[in-house]
């Protein structure tokens, strides 16, 4: 009995890393601002409706609304780090940890999203594209 308990404890211990590392990072908007200076490579995806994003948005971001990323996928790079964003933070985690479950390799959720990126003084545009 003891030995049937054991062995599905000593699996998960083992598998422990791989499912931690399988995971999106929640990055505060200072903290990402600071990781999109040093890394100019980073893939900024927004996750918004078209009308969220004309009103406000991070300049160099791509829009792929939640409800059409299934179908864009192949303009979601896999070699290059990923800031993914909406209005809060709850969309874009969403997605954040699709992408991770779907291989992407390094991704990064704004956590509190582009309002509190935007109360927090960080560089936004505004108006159309």
């Amino acid at each position: 009995m003891l030995r049937k308990m054991i062995l599905p404890l000593v699996l998960f211990v083992l598998a422990l890393p791989l499912l931690t590392e399988a995971a999106s990072r929640n990055l505060a908007p200072r903290e990402a601002a600071a990781m999109l200076d040093k890394n100019k490579d980073m893939f900024l995806l927004d996750v918004r409706t078209f009308d969220e994003y004309r009103q406000l948005r991070l300049d160099g971001a791509r829009l792929v609304p939640i409800d059409q990323l299934t179908r864009r996928m192949a303009e979601i790079p896999r070699s290059r780090p990923i800031l993914v964003y909406c209005a809060v933070g709850s969309r874009s985690s969403q997605v954040a940890g699709y992408l991770v479950r779907q291989g992407y390799g390094e991704v990064y959720n704004l956590s509190g999203g582009i309002y509190t990126w935007a109360q927090q003084g960080l560089p936004i545009l505004q108006g159309g594209p």
